[in-house]
């Protein structure tokens, strides 16, 4: 089954899912409501509840359970897009102005807080400990994720390893509970829930440097906002870093990085881009993704071989080649 065709069988399940996110978050306070229903209303992949669902089919397979682990992740991936947008003075997502832009940034950061809290009442109908421990626990990892990143904004002495950890604590994490969620709520063995964990780690992984691949070399209509962002905000991703240690133009880009942050991120980060572009650094970091999607086809060897199985690995190969 082919990804859309997948989007298709879970419509309803998916619909159910939406349905409640938007009765989550809708407040007595019409600013609240209006701010928090905004992200929402711009759509998404929805990876994180197709990826509970998925789970979910290991165990004994409930939607009323599943949604609440399958709503409050998507919650808190979006309440941190919300605070990200502020912190990275950025205008637009998935082609929509960002609440910071349409508002202003405390209206912005009070909408992601309060987000965040609806996100935690729902997991809490669910009387299982474990869940809410790994969800703190990730959550906590998300936030030190964000303070790295700040910390090393257009830090060009960073480490590829430190970018790696980075975008574990930032993006791997609530993909791979995400995977892992869904199985222990509907009871599924614990090593079936610990191979959903690992496959979702490394799809995670491989999501991010797509992610920070695109945002060098996609479009502003494919990505949903102009080529090199990263760079104007001083976000040193993968494939930067990998231009970096090329000798025959890192005197040239080092320039280009320090133009942009000397201007405040109002200067074009066109030539940069340019030069990542004709480095080896794209190539080196598609490299880096591949290996990150092979481990997590390889996590699901061990998996019961049943539809679910073949739809994880369906979703696998699509993140690797996605274009938006």
């Amino acid at each position: 089954m082919k990804l859309m065709q997948l989007y298709a069988s879970l419509k309803s399940e998916l619909q159910a899912i939406e349905d409640q996110m938007a009765l989550t978050v809708t407040s007595d306070l019409p600013i609240l409501s209006e701010t928090s229903l905004h992200l929402l209303k711009a759509g998404g992949k929805r990876i994180r509840p197709v990826l509970v669902l998925l789970a979910g089919k290991f165990g004994d397979y409930s939607l009323e359970t599943l949604k609440k682990v399958a709503v409050p992740l998507e919650l808190i991936h979006m309440a941190t897009l919300v605070h990200d947008d502020v912190i990275d003075d950025a205008d637009t997502r998935r082609g929509q102005l960002t609440v910071k832009s349409k508002w202003d940034n405390r209206i912005a950061m009070f909408t992601g807080d309060y987000i965040y809290a609806k996100a935690l009442t729902v997991v809490t109908e669910l009387d299982k400990p474990r869940i809410h421990q790994i969800l703190s626990g990730t959550i906590v990892q998300v936030c030190i994720g964000e303070m790295e990143q700040i910390r090393d904004f257009f830090n060009v002495d960073q480490s590829v390893r430190n970018y790696l950890r980075r975008i574990r604590r930032k993006t791997a994490l609530l993909i791979a509970i995400s995977c892992q969620l869904g199985a222990i709520a509907t009871g599924a063995p614990a090593k079936v829930s610990n191979a959903l964990y690992r496959f979702g780690y490394n799809l995670g992984m491989n999501f991010q440097i797509m992610d920070d691949l695109l945002d060098l070399c996609g479009t502003e209509k494919a990505i949903g906002k102009p080529p090199g962002s990263d760079l104007r905000q001083g976000n040193i991703t993968l494939p930067v870093l990998y231009a970096l240690q090329e000798d025959a133009i890192r005197d040239r880009l080092l320039g280009e990085i320090e133009a942009i942050k000397v201007a405040d991120g109002r200067s074009d980060s066109t030539a940069a881009v340019k030069l990542v572009r004709s480095s080896k650094g794209i190539k080196e970091a598609e490299r880096m993704a591949d290996r990150y999607i092979a481990k997590a086809l390889q996590a699901l060897d061990s998996l019961p071989d049943i539809p679910a199985k073949r739809n994880l690995t369906d979703i696998a190969r699509f993140v690797a080649k996605r274009s938006y």
